[in-house]
């Protein structure tokens, strides 16, 4: 728990405030302004720092659009640069237009030379041959690094050696402080991992002055990839902020006939009551199972607890998997780990596995 809340107002409080202010945060993401020209990718999938001649954006979904509004006096020739982006990773203009891939070292980076010409309105679309696809994929899962950052290559490394990964999820904690430092030094340590990693914040992530969403994006938000829909909340403050609740219902319709995933950092309930692992309230906790279940919602992941553990959640198949490095539970015997899942449109879940690396 963040020492900020204190253990006995953590609980029944579960840092509410901070929920809120991050909502409020999540509506500014993907929105820049520089050289004449307005950019905003849609639902913000991604963040934006614009110079320029310069665009910087972080990926945090496999797929999205960026519509750019270019004024009568804009510049005209830009460079896009787009880290933690999926390596099959292509660029289409709408209207046409002049772009030019250029060769990067890593991955996860891709590097564009893009025209957009005066008093033009531009689609650009960042998306993989393969995003229609409804066969099956396999993603990876991992949590709560927090203080084991220094050894963080080798899971990387592990992730790595599993075969036909599409990106990586995670349900929170990247860091121990919650500090800027911290959350930059994570993203210097991504750039060795092949692939991307589209996470959603932990609460030691969450002091308001981390820079979260200037770094990595939304905290509550969804895509869909290859059919399969992802849809990942902020319960960082033990909590649901109240104003998140519209766009949960709306997301959980949006998947309610196809294959559906939900992840967030702090479970509704704690399965086996080890250390308080749950939501600051047993109604909300309902409420949110509830929803899910009705929503017919595939697959539940969570971080927290730093363990790991299996179990249904009204009957939805449910994972905790806090096995990034952070302190271990004691005596449980569960270690370092990260997960492996596989699913498909019109198949489903197909198969879950625990791969550890200590």
């Amino acid at each position: 728990m963040h020492p900020r809340c204190g253990v006995i107002f953590f609980a029944l409080l579960g840092c509410t405030g901070g929920s809120e202010e991050r909502t409020r945060r999540d509506m500014d993401v993907g929105l820049a302004e520089a050289g004449g020209v307005t950019f905003d990718v849609r639902d913000g999938l991604a963040v934006v720092h614009a110079a320029p001649h310069a665009l910087e954006l972080w990926a945090g979904a496999p797929t999205f659009v960026m519509q750019a509004r270019a004024a009568g006096d804009a510049v005209a020739d830009w460079t896009i640069d787009v880290n933690n982006a999926m390596v099959a990773t292509e660029l289409s203009v709408t209207p046409a237009t002049t772009v030019t891939a250029h060769a990067t070292e890593r991955a996860t980076h891709k590097r564009y030379r893009v025209v957009l010409e005066p008093n033009q309105t531009y689609q650009l679309a960042f998306s993989t041959p393969d995003a229609a696809d409804r066969a099956p994929y396999r993603f990876a899962l991992l949590s709560d690094v927090q203080e084991a950052i220094d050894r963080v290559q080798d899971i990387f490394d592990a992730i790595d050696a599993e075969p036909g990964l599409s990106f990586l999820l995670g349900a929170g904690d990247l860091s121990d402080r919650g500090t800027r430092e911290e959350l930059e030094r994570f993203q210097l340590e991504l750039e060795s991992l092949s692939i991307p990693y589209y996470t959603t914040l932990g609460n030691h992530d969450a002091p308001s002055d981390s820079g979260w969403h200037d770094l990595y994006g939304r905290v509550n938000f969804r895509f869909v990839f290859r059919g399969v829909q992802f849809t990942l909340v902020d319960t960082a403050g033990a909590t649901i902020d109240p104003a998140v609740y519209d766009w949960l219902a709306e997301w959980l319709d949006e998947g309610r006939e196809g294959v559906h995933v939900v992840a967030m950092h702090i479970p509704p309930l704690d399965p086996v009551g080890v250390r308080n692992g749950a939501f600051g309230s047993r109604n909300e906790a309902g409420k949110v199972l509830a929803m899910l279940s009705e929503a017919n919602v595939d697959l539940s992941l969570y971080g927290h607890i730093h363990s790991f553990y299996q179990f249904d959640n009204a009957g939805i198949p449910a994972f905790i998997s806090g096995g990034g490095g952070a302190l271990p539970e004691r005596l449980d015997g569960i270690e370092r780990h990260f997960m492996v899942f596989e699913v498909g449109a019109d198949s489903g879940v197909l198969m879950s596995r625990k791969i550890e690396v200590d």
